[in-house]
């Protein structure tokens, strides 16, 4: 049983802990409007921070409220594991006894808690509350009800390109865009990035830390946190759909490759998969809603790097890494700029594909291609095709190619059709809706 004391020599060491872990490590400031979400919580509320586990949340939620009275604890921490909800009380009381006056509380990973909902409910018609966590079904449950649309929720996605470059430490200057030199080096840096990915500690530990990573969302996010009784199966779905990223797949497909004996079951491992924040789906568009779920779905990893390091066709083709980044830069930029898109797919009965369409409201406002090309030439007219009628039929001129390094720009059936790099893409976070 923890008492008081306990408490505080814990939330005491953590503080230590991420301290000193700022003031060692090179902390890359993160590309979010930190005003913002601040703004969220000048008055009693709660900000939600979401986002798979590693992705650097405690750090960003620390440096987020720097210069301000706030109290941290970490539930994750094996020290808490015996806490129940009822002592939840005795946390704020610890934070008074160290910092007399608090104006912000902190509560990482607080799932950990069961019954933590009523807790932080009550809690916030007072306080404001910062609340983390690895699962995106954390506001799905009795807190939203308790809540009544009193919280903000906010998905923090592993570094974008120019983190990555940050921690590097590639440094540019305004005018960079004009050596050749600098813009080879930004070049060489999206390559590596697509191998590598975005978690932040990756450039320390390599390999092995994404296997990790990888290891403990699916023992510990989803088949302990689901008490999942048929684990090969849920294994065997998840090695299988981060080895078949950026590519259609069925429940029914899932439910015959795992031996499963309801589809049901395959749509709920699914679902368990991607509220842990580890691959997310898109859903094919079409107007027509009945479609929607009838319509094979497409799978994408939360991270380049943790394909290179999971999957059995990392370099099978270059080109689908692309779009897989590009999808996952698509849900950032969303997240980041607390944007209305919906983000789709596309295929026609003649099986012609658009890979990103991007709605917003009742208009289709983008269509968007990735192909593996630094030439006209390399770019086929199957994909420049598909693109063009699809701008017929979904009503959108606004066209655009992501390649890998040509850019230009033409006319094609009195539309214009944009191209650009992915590294300029990425780099420049060119939203051109």
């Amino acid at each position: 049983m923890v008492n008081i004391e306990d408490l505080k020599r814990i939330i005491t060491s953590q503080k230590e802990e991420i301290e000193e872990l700022i003031k060692r490590e090179n902390i890359i400031k993160r590309d979010v409007d930190a005003k913002r979400l601040r703004d969220y919580i000048k008055h009693p509320n709660v900000l939600a921070i979401l986002g798979v586990r590693r992705c650097g949340k405690s750090v960003f939620t620390w440096l987020l409220l720097a210069g301000k009275k706030f109290g941290y604890i970490n539930f994750f921490d094996e020290r808490l594991s015996t806490l129940k909800v009822d002592n939840l009380d005795m946390v704020i009381q610890a934070f008074y006894e160290l910092y007399n006056d608090v104006e912000y509380f902190v509560f990482d990973e607080i799932q950990n808690v069961t019954g933590w909902e009523r807790f932080v409910s009550r809690l916030r018609t007072s306080k404001k509350v910062i609340i983390t966590g690895s699962n995106s079904q954390l506001l799905s449950s009795e807190l939203a009800t308790y809540l009544t649309g009193r919280h903000v929720d906010f998905e923090l996605f592993p570094f974008n390109f120019k983190e990555y470059i940050s921690l590097r430490g590639i440094t540019l200057d305004k005018n960079w865009m004009y050596s050749v030199k600098t813009v080879a080096k930004v070049k060489n840096a999206a390559r590596q990035f697509i191998f590598e990915g975005g978690f932040p500690e990756v450039d320390k530990f390599g390999r092995m830390f994404l296997q990790t990573i990888y290891m403990d969302i699916v023992d510990k996010d989803v088949l302990a946190r689901y008490k999942i009784k048929n684990v090969q199966a849920l294994k065997t779905i998840a090695r299988y759909l981060i080895s078949n990223y950026s590519e259609e797949f069925t429940f029914t497909k899932l439910k015959n490759i795992a031996n499963l004996k309801d589809v049901h079951t395959a749509s709920d491992y699914v679902r368990y998969l991607e509220n842990s924040y580890l691959m997310f789906t898109l859903e094919r568009f079409s107007f027509k809603l009945k479609e929607h779920a009838i319509a094979p779905k497409k799978i994408y990893c939360i991270d380049t790097g943790l394909v290179n390091a999971i999957s059995f066709k990392f370099s099978e083709n270059f080109g689908r890494l692309m779009e897989n980044l590009v999808a996952i830069e698509l849900l950032r930029r969303r997240s980041y700029n607390s944007l209305e898109w919906e983000v789709y797919y596309y295929k026609d009965h003649q099986q012609r594909e658009v890979d990103f369409v991007l709605k917003d409201g009742k208009k289709v406002k983008q269509l968007i291609q990735v192909t593996n090309a630094s030439s006209r030439e390399e770019i086929s007219e199957r994909e420049m095709n598909a693109l063009l009628k699809a701008s017929t039929e979904l009503k959108c001129n606004n066209l655009l190619v992501i390649t890998w390094d040509y850019e230009d720009e033409e006319k094609a059936e009195n539309k214009t059709v944009k191209y650009v790099p992915l590294w300029k893409w990425l780099y420049f976070a060119l939203l051109n809706i």
